[in-house]
Parts: C-alpha cells; structure tokens; sequence
C-alpha cells in the first residue's frame, strides 16, 4: 500500500490485532481451502496455483513480516521470487504481487482497525460507524455506492460490509460520535443496503476468534493446523 494511503485510512493505528490476525490465519493449499465454508475461509490462507504447501507456507512467512516489519511489495516479490526460482517455480508477476500483497494486507490491517474501533471505551464515545471507500477511477461501483453510509457500530451491515470488500480494496470504516453525525448533517441508516460486497468476500473477517477452537474445525483445517503447530 503506498504510504499516503495508508496514512489518509488508518493514521497511527497501532498493529497488534493485525500481526495476531494474520498470525492465526492457517497456511493451506488451494484444493483444501475450496472444501471450507465461507466463515471458515476467514480463518486459513492460501495462493491459487500452487499445490504444494511449502510454497503457500513461504508466502504467509513473508506476509507476515511485511505485517510485522512494514516491508514493502516490492520487498515481498523479490523475496518470494527468489523463493519460487530456488524452487525451480516461476516467479510471480506485477499484478499476481500486487493482488495477494495488498488484500492480504488489507485484512490485517481492517481487522486490527476494528478491534481498535469495537472496544467498549471507544464505542461509548464514538458509537457510530461510516464507511469510506476511496472515491477514484478504481473504485469499484458498489464500494463507491456504500461511501459515506452511516450505521450504529453494533449494525448487523458490518457483518458483511466490513472491508476489505473484494481483491485489493482499499475501503476502510472510521468510527464516529454524536456530535460528529449531528454536526456533519449525516443520515443515520438502519436498514440494509440493496447491494453486496464482492464474490469471496460476504463475512467480516474480525469476527472469527483468533483464539483456535480446533475441536469445530472442518477436517481439512484442523489436519492443517495441527501441521502448522509441527512445523
């Protein structure tokens, strides 16, 4: 994510939640992933195109210490096409890079954002949340239609309009209070919108424990967990 971006959506959130995010999300290839129900995709990782988990395994590594580090996307291609080349795979192009870089980014960074914002401290001052979609040629037409919507924090809407909201989105949601809706003249909604976020992308990833209950996990998540924890 260019750096001005990051900093117009998130300032200075502080990334705990989103390196203990993306930390419990499980490396998995593609083929097991597919077996998984959508709730439960939240909670695994994978690349399409790749069967072996030792590839998938090494681009979580190197997800997680641009999380952890603040790397860049270029820092992440090189890394991970050294990867692939050692391993006799081709390298990954600019917009295979870009598309697994900054969704997966993305992610964790909306879900540390939200635990920020759903704290009971923060939720008593700034009860009201709007979503805010970068409003440019690449904003999608749906992403563009929720920009500005106004819900109560503990809406049902962010179930499934919380972002990201489809590959590389770059929406994000900013917490409000009274004052602020009132002041700015916002509509406060209740009801639901008449649109829906992307194929894939229907659930809000924060709401899935980072804590593993491996007891209620399907087969193919709880076989790959427990090799994670091998490994």
């Amino acid at each position: 994510m260019d750096k001005d971006l990051f900093d117009l959506l998130y300032g200075n959130l502080n990334f705990e939640e989103a390196e203990k995010y993306f930390q419990g999300r499980i490396p998995i290839i593609k083929a097991e992933y597919n077996k998984l129900s959508e709730g439960y995709k939240q909670l695994a990782f994978t690349v399409s195109g790749y069967t072996s988990i030792e590839i998938v395994n090494q681009f979580y590594d190197e997800l997680l210490k641009a999380i952890e580090n603040g790397t860049t996307i270029e820092t992440f291609k090189s890394e991970v096409n050294t990867f692939l080349g050692k391993k006799g795979y081709e390298g990954v192009g600019n917009f295979q890079a870009d598309n697994i870089f900054r969704t997966n980014i993305q992610t964790a960074y909306n879900v540390g954002h939200y635990e920020s914002m759903s704290s009971k401290e923060v939720i008593s001052l700034r009860p009201y949340w709007q979503y805010v979609a970068v409003d440019d040629e690449d904003t999608r037409p749906t992403h563009r239609a929720m920009d500005g919507m106004v819900y109560p924090a503990d809406h049902e809407v962010w179930d499934t309009w919380y972002p990201p909201n489809g590959y590389k989105c770059r929406c994000t949601v900013r917490s409000l209070s009274k004052r602020q809706v009132e002041a700015k003249g916002l509509e406060l909604r209740n009801e639901m919108p008449p649109l829906v976020p992307d194929e894939g992308f229907h659930t809000n990833p924060a709401k899935k424990t980072f804590e593993p209950d491996v007891d209620k996990y399907p087969e193919a998540l709880k076989k790959a967990y427990t090799r994670m924890q091998k490994e």
